[in-house]
């Protein structure tokens, strides 16, 4: 298979510039001026008139959890939710279009109190209302409700005790009101059954990602489901999308260790190491913050592990010389993770998911450890306003970016879908422009250039991975994982980014995506 793209322009984010690009069987092979390249194909080489438009790397994905995703789309979506009423509207009209058996557990994913008309999470009581056993998620995340039915389901009563880094919320009475926070909700939330229609809907999931422009994906928390899940996926050869996955670190280490062949790609998924969680999220005030949030009293969130535990994990991964995603929202669990550390250079290339209050003043030591930081950036126009609320004047440092930049940290940026869709471009905006819902700018002094913000979803993130050798950039040898945009972004202005088309989607110099033009 030969392709010649020409006549358009070329971002290769190698600071370098040409006419056209040959592909065959996958790869760049060659990068030059038309004519030469023309003279030297064969007869049989497709043309690809670019019309002017833009031919570039495809976006790479730092952060994600596909499966999580896939998971969705057979959900109630409560996205956008302004009222618990509305919630409890959107699972009734669930009801009545897929009528569920009786006792089937729904799940709704997506709500946001703080965008609630009564500024609170909803309560077992309020989601009694539902005639079914109910669990909703927060859209970080890190939180959840459940109904009384539910609880019975999940045989929850008011002697349980909270789990380290997490707790049940109670009332007044001390009973169980159905909130959930972090490891109580992750561990509960937790799906043991992967079935054929879990396959489906994660194939489902790749043609989404493939819709942005992406063409490396990330399952960011794997245990045995989702490790079984893609594992099957690939031996049934369903996978046209690179996945790597990361191995949840406290108990499913042997996942890892246990299958070496994952180590590097079969039929496109790999496993790239291990994951660990040292906090919950800012808009949730779960996030572990030095000073405390405001009109919170001393509160300042808290940590899910002890130093001691959190040595004992990063001393694994660097003995078994294996990469190390570690979530961290707040500066105190940032804080924690790199005193752990304790300056020690490795080339495991450790990576700082979400980095949302992560300091300047911090980002040397990651700098020594040869850490990378990704930033979590759509923060700032999702819940700018929150973190303001909740933060004060510390909400303009909120993904510092300018800052690791200046440290000449090789910064990625990524979604945490299913928390937003994996937009790219939109992750893009909000690096350059840093507005909020409200049109506040969120530290102006840590905007970056649109070039730079590209870097942070190609050539970064292809380097995260340890794949900057054939991925990340339009250069001979590479892999053609490239994506065709009806506009140049560094080319317009930048609110213009937002309305950008992203045309066409090629894998290893297959068109695996083609937008429907209406």
């Amino acid at each position: 298979m030969r392709t010649l793209y020409y006549n358009g322009d070329i971002l290769t984010m190698e600071n370098s510039n040409f006419e056209a690009i040959y592909v065959e069987n996958g790869i760049i092979k060659k990068c030059g001026d038309l004519k030469q390249l023309k003279y030297s194909i064969s007869n049989d080489t497709e043309l690809i008139d670019l019309h002017g438009q833009c031919l570039m790397p495809a976006f790479i994905d730092s952060h994600s959890h596909i499966a999580s995703l896939a998971k969705t789309l057979n959900l109630v979506d409560l996205s956008n939710s302004t009222s618990i009423k509305e919630i409890i509207e959107r699972f009734n009209k669930f009801i009545n279009i897929t009528k569920p058996k009786e006792n089937k557990l729904l799940i709704g994913f997506g709500y946001d109190h703080n965008f609630l008309k009564e500024q609170r999470h909803p309560l077992a009581i309020d989601l009694d209302q539902i005639p079914y056993p109910v669990i909703i998620s927060h859209t970080s995340g890190h939180m959840g409700v459940i109904n009384h039915k539910a609880m019975e389901l999940f045989k929850l009563d008011n002697n349980v005790s909270d789990p380290e880094g997490g707790k049940y919320g109670r009332d007044k009475n001390n009973q169980l009101n159905g909130y959930l926070e972090e490891r109580a909700f992750i561990e509960l939330a937790a799906n043991n059954d992967t079935n054929d229609d879990l396959k489906k809907q994660l194939v489902e999931a790749l043609k989404i990602y493939a819709s942005y422009g992406i063409t490396t994906v990330q399952e960011g928390f794997m245990k045995k489901e989702e490790f079984e899940l893609l594992d099957s996926l690939a031996k049934d050869n369903k996978l046209y999308l690179d996945i790597v996955g990361y191995i949840d670190i406290r108990d499913n280490q042997k996942l890892y260790q246990d299958n070496p062949a994952y180590h590097q790609y079969q039929n496109h998924f790999k496993l790239g190491g291990y994951k660990l969680f040292l906090d919950g999220s800012p808009q949730g005030k779960t996030a572990w913050i030095s000073k405390p949030y405001l009109d919170s009293g001393d509160y300042c969130g808290y940590p899910i592990y002890q130093d001691k535990e959190v040595k004992e994990y990063v001393d694994t991964a660097l003995q078994e010389q294996v990469q190390l995603l570690t979530h961290c929202n707040g500066d105190m669990a940032a804080k924690q993770l790199l005193d752990v550390f304790k300056d020690r250079a490795t080339n495991t290339r450790p990576v700082m998911i979400h980095c949302q209050t992560l300091r300047p003043d911090q980002l040397p030591q990651l700098k020594k450890i040869g850490m990378i930081p990704s930033f979590f950036v759509n923060h700032i126009y999702y819940w700018g306003d929150i973190h303001l609320k909740n933060l004060g004047k510390r909400a303009n440092e909120i993904s510092c970016l300018h800052s690791a930049l200046k440290q000449e940290l090789p910064y990625t940026l990524h979604q945490d879908s299913p928390v937003i869709p994996p937009n790219m471009l939109e992750s893009v905006w909000c690096a350059c422009k840093r507005e909020t819902k409200t049109g506040i700018i969120l530290g102006q002094d840590e905007q970056i250039s649109v070039y730079n913000a590209l870097k942070g979803v190609t050539i970064n993130a292809a380097y995260q991975y340890f794949e900057e050798k054939y991925k990340g950039s339009i250069k001979e040898g590479k892999i053609a994982d490239l994506i065709i945009l009806d506009k140049n972004p560094c080319k317009i202005p930048i609110d213009d980014i937002l309305k950008i088309n992203i045309l066409k989607t090629i894998k290893n110099g297959k068109v695996v995506y083609t937008k429907d033009i209406q």
